[in-house]
């Protein structure tokens, strides 16, 4: 029995076999847990979900489609949750988007209006709009985590807008711990290390940013979607019960240099 055994929750944000989210899948499955799914609205992100999904031997998953800018779909799709399940253990909030003409280095201070407010819808807001639905369900406590990038705390070339709504995301973390913690609900953040992943290779200069880690974090490597997953399952699991609004960086130690 794994550290997850009984244990269900909902992940969003799986794009395919190589993002984040897929790898929290894995550990979690692998730990025991049962996972179910969105995806975004669309023939071709149901089928590639379920492509992603097939890669990790998933079954028949739960999928429901849900754009979560959408306070309709979110309310649906939480509403089917219930309905089909009563109850859930945890929550894992893997998505992020910001427009990629603006994540280039020397295009921060001209950002527009729409795209500021719709990353921080997308990257940030969703959270906490998960969790004021989710919190209910968890009639028992639970755990939920959300993904994140040192970008949020440090100015990262390139990172831009999304470093700001990273950086929201956190302070939003801080303040679901405060809040949920009375209903035994846990709340953290991965601080992952740059992932090739299709999200991260939108940043301008990414491919120098892996190739500076790996020369000077203290693993002197780039970490693994699996890396984060095994963090994930962790913190999610009762092994991790005294934790809670906390950031955890899984980034082979580059956080802790004084570069």
């Amino acid at each position: 029995m794994g550290i997850l055994a009984g244990k269900r929750g909902l992940v969003v944000g799986i794009m395919n076999d190589r993002s984040a989210a897929s790898g929290i899948t894995q550990s979690i499955i692998e730990q025991g847990g049962e996972c179910i799914f969105t995806h975004l609205p669309g023939e071709k992100n149901e089928r590639r979900v379920r492509n992603a999904l097939e890669s990790l031997n998933v079954k028949d998953p739960w999928l429901q489609p849900m754009d979560a800018s959408s306070d309709e779909q979110l309310d649906a799709t939480f509403a089917r949750v219930a309905k089909d399940f009563g109850s859930i253990d945890f929550l894992v909030h893997s998505i992020a988007f910001a427009d990629k003409d603006w994540l280039k280095e020397g295009m921060f201070t001209a950002t527009p209006r729409q795209v500021f407010t719709q990353a921080m819808d997308i990257s940030a807001y969703t959270y906490a709009a998960m969790a004021n639905r989710v919190a209910p369900l968890m009639t028992s406590g639970g755990s939920m985590i959300a993904l994140s990038y040192y970008g949020a705390e440090k100015a990262v070339p390139g990172y831009n807008v999304m470093g700001v709504a990273k950086a929201a995301l956190e302070a939003t973390n801080r303040y679901l711990a405060m809040e949920l913690g009375q209903k035994n609900i846990r709340c953290n953040v991965i601080s992952a290390g740059p992932m090739r992943t299709l999200s991260a290779m939108a940043v301008g200069g990414f491919s120098e940013i892996l190739g500076w880690v790996e020369k000077k974090a203290p693993l002197r490597r780039n970490i693994t979607t699996e890396d984060v997953g095994g963090a994930a399952a962790w913190l999610l699991s009762s092994l991790a019960n005294g934790v809670t609004g906390e950031t955890l960086y899984v980034d082979s130690g580059y956080s802790i240099m004084g570069l």
